[in-house]
């Protein structure tokens, strides 16, 4: 399911102004990548190109490309649409639907492709979901409740049952632990490292120890003023870039001196 995914002279804009220059990686599958870097460097606005979601902003475009397993996603005839089906997304703060239940939440994405599936089906996909994002033994016995009825750190597992359900290849998270406690944080991080084995992921995260713990390749970004663009400085095994990253910049964010 896994795809690999080769960003190759990147230029990301909203109109005349160009926010992220010239970005240059691979993420690999099966893998955890992490982005990290100050605010406003451009982390979380290069990580909604990887599924479109970044065209959705008027006059917002991107130059370059980025392609998953050789398959360019702005080339002629791809259906945006289909890229957001096999790329999710998981949004900083937990946003199930108020109004739907635990289980039509999960079901949302599926439903919301026009996919016909019967009752029978949708119950297996329902708890197939919800144990792939460790939330089922939590809420078997109370699936017609609101979603919104669940805690933050529970909302957000079941965002990642919702994302999970329509079988993407790729999930990208922004900051999916910013609103949450440490113990549901934790719950996350240990998530994150069980769905690896099935999804490419990629995190954006302020959290250097976050970073350190769930994340097999990490990638520093930065920004050298107002109203300049950001910009990959760096990436590498997680390991070498917290030990010996080769950039001065790099090293200076991760050991505190700015940021």
């Amino acid at each position: 399911m896994a795809k690999r995914i080769d960003v190759k002279d990147l230029n990301i804009y909203y109109g005349d102004f160009l926010a992220v220059a010239e970005v240059g990686m691979a993420v690999e599958p099966r893998s955890v990548t992490a982005f990290i870097g100050p605010s406003g460097c451009g982390k979380s606005t290069f990580l909604r190109t990887l599924n479109r979601m970044h065209e959705v902003i008027p006059g917002a475009r991107v130059e370059g490309t980025v392609a998953m397993d050789g398959v360019d996603l702005y080339g002629d005839g791809v259906d945006p649409v289909a890229v957001r089906r096999n790329v999710g997304m998981v949004f900083q703060r937990p946003n199930p639907f108020p109004t739907m239940s635990i289980a039509e939440n999960v079901l949302a994405g599926v439903r919301l492709n026009n996919r016909k599936i019967s009752k029978g089906d949708a119950n297996d996909l329902v708890e197939s979901a919800l144990q792939g994002a460790n939330l089922w033994k939590e809420v078997k016995d109370r699936l017609a409740r609101p979603g919104s009825s669940l805690s933050g750190g529970q909302q957000q597992r079941l965002c990642i049952a919702r994302a999970i359900a329509v079988k993407p290849q790729v999930l990208l998270m922004d900051e999916p632990c910013s609103a949450l406690d440490p113990i549901s944080t934790l719950a996350i991080e240990d998530l994150i490292a069980e769905l690896k084995n099935d999804y490419t992921i990629v995190i954006v995260t302020h959290n250097m120890q976050q970073a350190a713990r769930v994340s097999d390749r990490t990638a520093f970004f930065n920004i050298a003023g107002t109203g300049m663009p950001g910009r990959l400085i760096e990436v590498g095994p997680t390991g070498t870039m917290f030990s010996a990253p080769t950039q001065r910049a790099t090293e200076d964010y991760i050991s505190g001196r700015f940021g």
